[in-house]
């Protein structure tokens, strides 16, 4: 008797992405797993991204393959909204994302998917390689057993929650109405999975390096947040904050969503330039009597922070110029 799959969903929004597209289409094309559905959600794109995604999908029609899905928006609305239309376009029994920037490794959703079958879980979640032009290094996630675990490790840090690094039941989605928020494209990933685990009742972790996360070189760990990603990422913070507060892991939050928030606007730390750390200083205000508080974190990122609340910006500074710009230079030339 021949083995059912389950089948999975791969998301993929694009925008403009017709110099990173080859090499994530490549890694998708060579996928292990049997029964897979792409579907990609052109946020109109005006650059050649739209030709590629056809001549994809093409491939697969001539070769039998009928699950691939090029859905167009007819004015750009976001990633936010993008990846609510593949979700509702979606009919596998597991969903996944990919960026159009990234790739994935040939094993990446059979090993999810073995692992998720074995164990029952709701969520399994992999580590990933951080890729530069030139090399790349390997990303660890902490191993983590329950919902509760993942939550908790996410708030104090020492957890990402990228949407790539986790294959997730769609059930878990369509039976808590789970989507993005339109417009809220910054920060929408961390709103999503903290309510994925939050409803989620069981979860895995393999140890395993499944995707490729691709960075155009050195400088690219360093972010400059405007006004307006700042509002989003503000909104989707407190729908978060409001969602752990009516959880049933409300008792156990204690000073986490302060941990959260000072992760949350750590990168403006990483920077040489003082309008940031002043802006730093206003976000989440609340968060600051904290810094020295998450023993989870590095003592150098808890010095950082308690820098900057007691405004000793050349700290800050120095900080960059040798770590970020230097030794992270070289590093990751």
């Amino acid at each position: 008797m021949l083995k059912k799959y389950p089948k999975v969903s791969i998301i993929i929004p694009v925008y403009n992405a017709v110099n990173t597209l080859p090499t994530c289409l490549d890694a998708l094309r060579a996928q292990s797993y049997p029964v897979l559905e792409f579907i990609f959600i052109n946020d109109c794109s005006t650059d050649a991204s739209v030709q590629l995604l056809d001549a994809f999908a093409a491939d697969y029609l001539e070769e039998g393959e009928l699950d691939v899905k090029v859905l167009h928006h007819t004015k750009n609305q976001g990633v936010a909204v993008a990846r609510n239309t593949g979700l509702n376009a979606a009919t596998g029994d597991f969903l996944y994302y990919v960026d159009a920037d990234d790739s994935l490794v040939p094993d990446t959703i059979t090993l999810a998917v073995e692992n998720a079958e074995k164990t029952e879980a709701d969520i399994v979640g992999f580590n990933w390689f951080l890729t530069f032009d030139k090399n790349e290094r390997k990303m660890n996630q902490p191993a983590f057993n329950t919902p509760w675990d993942a939550l908790e490790k996410m708030m104090q840090g020492t957890m990402r929650w990228n949407l790539w690094l986790f294959l997730v039941r769609r059930s878990l989605y369509e039976n808590n109405q789970i989507r993005f928020t339109p417009n809220m494209n910054m920060g929408e990933d961390l709103l999503v999975m903290v309510k994925l685990f939050g409803v989620a009742e069981k979860v895995a972790y393999i140890d395993e390096v499944l995707y490729r996360y691709r960075q155009s070189n050195s400088a690219s760990l360093t972010k400059t947040y405007s006004i307006d990603h700042i509002q989003q990422v503000t909104a989707n913070v407190k729908e978060v904050e409001a969602f752990l507060i009516d959880s049933p892991y409300a008792t156990k939050l204690g000073n986490l969503i302060a941990y959260l928030k000072l992760n949350i606007k750590l990168p403006l730390l990483i920077s040489d330039q003082t309008s940031q750390y002043k802006r730093w200083l206003n976000w989440f205000p609340e968060a600051n009597a904290f810094t020295m508080e998450n023993k989870s974190l590095p003592w150098r990122t808890r010095i950082l922070q308690f820098a900057a609340v007691k405004k000793q910006f050349w700290l800050l500074k120095l900080y960059y110029y040798f770590v970020i710009r230097l030794v992270y230079g070289v590093i990751y030339r």
